[in-house]
């Protein structure tokens, strides 16, 4: 499976990881989890960018804490569809992008967000695109947020993801994203790890 064919089965998805499916479910503690570090490390009037924010419950959830310079990326069209519906002081405030993650943070200038963070999102970023990485870092000013499964502790040592499947369908590339993001200068400042997905909370090099 290509990238391309990867962004296709995002961009076409219904059911089961849908934006209709996420929607349903609304905020849980990866929201928690966003919220908390935001509230953490910076301030309620920073600009805060979702990487594949499908229909918006995590940034809805920021939105009811009092953050409200809110952004997000998400290849799949319906997804700002289901958020007017699900959250429309959300979408109506929000800025928001359709397209790929590859395509949007490229056109973004140096340190455009103060925070930018990603919810499961980043385990479906192909070896071929994994340039994006660093336009993602080149974009983040202040912090950078990760939630992501990042598989066993059995990774190929070469620096390759290993890869995996849901339901046979479409597949994850777990990676070490503390190895990822400190190889392009950023500090792992802080570091949770769950059942599932492991929360990683870094600040870019210092000037």
């Amino acid at each position: 499976m290509n990238s391309k064919e990867v962004h296709r089965q995002w961009a076409e998805r219904s059911g089961e990881y849908s934006p209709e499916y996420y929607a349903s479910y609304g905020s849980d503690h990866r929201s928690e989890s966003i919220r908390s570090r935001l509230e953490r490390f910076v301030d309620r009037d920073a600009s805060v960018l979702e990487l594949g924010c499908s229909s918006g419950r995590h940034l809805a959830y920021l939105s009811e804490h009092g953050f409200d310079d809110l952004a997000g990326i998400d290849v799949n069209d319906d997804a700002f569809d289901v958020m007017a519906e699900s959250y429309p002081e959300l979408a109506a405030a929000g800025t928001f992008y359709h397209g790929t993650i590859e395509d949007v943070v490229a056109a973004f200038d140096d340190g455009r967000f103060d925070v930018v963070y990603s919810v499961e999102t980043l385990q479906h970023i192909h070896p071929d695109s994994e340039w994006v990485l660093e336009d993602i870092a080149r974009i983040t000013d202040d912090l950078l947020v990760t939630i992501e499964n990042e598989g066993d502790d059995n990774r190929q040592q070469s620096g390759a993801p290993d890869v995996s499947y849901v339901n046979d369908d479409f597949p994850l590339y777990h990676r070490d994203w503390k190895r990822v993001f400190t190889e392009l200068g950023f500090a792992e400042i802080d570091v949770e790890s769950g059942t599932r997905d492991t929360v990683r909370t870094f600040r870019p090099p210092s000037e």
